[in-house]
């Protein structure tokens, strides 16, 4: 299934895509269940209620997967092709960051750049969305901890991000990455390392790379996570970026207001935003 968290008319929940239609399922559910984090905690359902109310796609404003998570865990130097263009070692350990809540758009929203900076950078990346509680799960056993999967954009304003050996500040700029446009249920994708990721600036190819190619799979980087920190229902995973960032091109490049940003990965679809200034 396609999932989506969305805005219509004044009201938020979320729904099931189905062709150019949402069926509002939160608009049906359970008390607690009305946005996916809540319903995902819940148990997503097998059949829709023929109650639920239906919306064309082109009604609703999307907003981030998951628009209230607990945590948001990003993970950097996590692709061979981005650890040789940074020049840093291959690490012995997932390199691990956190995101706010209010950093992120939904598809089809603007990423904002902040008037701080002018070097905000795009990084296509698959997120993972947890979809059990767990508490040091083994490797082999992390993937079943799965809810779904979708396209992120770590907006990065570089300078920022460059003040000091920790990352925080320039990954956390108001609205500055995008997740979307919707979760794939992990039923859909039975390896997440066969995916393709692309990322895209006004039309042009920046990064591309298999999934398969991550220094941390899905399973080890979930496992991880899950030691230091439970991973509850609606947490996210965000694993790392491919080489061809703007920072490391010759000349840099960075997104500007007018741009238009693609993080498209096989299987799951395609996330849009447009940048405009905050």
């Amino acid at each position: 299934m396609k999932i989506v968290s969305f805005t219509h008319k004044g009201h938020d929940s979320w729904g099931i895509v189905q062709g150019d239609e949402v069926v509002d399922a939160g608009a049906v559910a359970a008390p607690g269940a009305q946005d996916l984090r809540g319903a995902i905690a819940a148990g997503l359902p097998k059949t829709i209620p023929g109650s639920a109310p239906r919306i064309p796609l082109s009604e609703i404003t999307f907003v981030p997967v998951i628009p209230n998570p607990d945590k948001i865990f990003c993970i950097g130097i996590n692709y061979a092709s981005h650890i040789a263009e940074t020049n840093r070692p291959t690490p012995t350990h997932p390199v691990i960051f956190m995101r706010v809540p209010a950093s992120q758009v939904g598809h089809g929203q603007p990423i904002l750049r902040p008037s701080e900076s002018t070097q905000l950078d795009f990084e296509g990346e698959l997120a993972v969305v947890i979809g059990k509680p767990v508490r040091r799960v083994a490797v082999e056993d992390a993937l079943d901890a799965v809810a779904g999967y979708s396209c992120y954009n770590d907006g990065s304003v570089r300078d920022w991000q460059r003040h000091s050996s920790q990352f925080a500040p320039g990954k956390n700029f108001f609205r500055t990455g995008g997740f979307g446009p919707w979760l794939v249920t992990a039923d859909e994708i039975a390896d997440p390392a066969a995916l393709t990721l692309t990322t895209r600036l006004n039309g042009e190819v920046m990064q591309q790379a298999p999934i398969s190619d991550l220094v941390f799979g899905v399973a080890e980087l979930v496992a991880y996570c899950s030691v230091f920190t439970p991973l509850i229902p609606g947490d996210v995973i965000v694993t790392g970026t491919t080489g061809g960032v703007g920072l490391f091109r010759n000349p840099p490049v960075f997104m500007k207001p007018g741009d238009v940003v693609e993080v498209e990965i096989s299987q799951i679809g395609t996330l849009t935003n447009t940048i405009s200034d905050d």
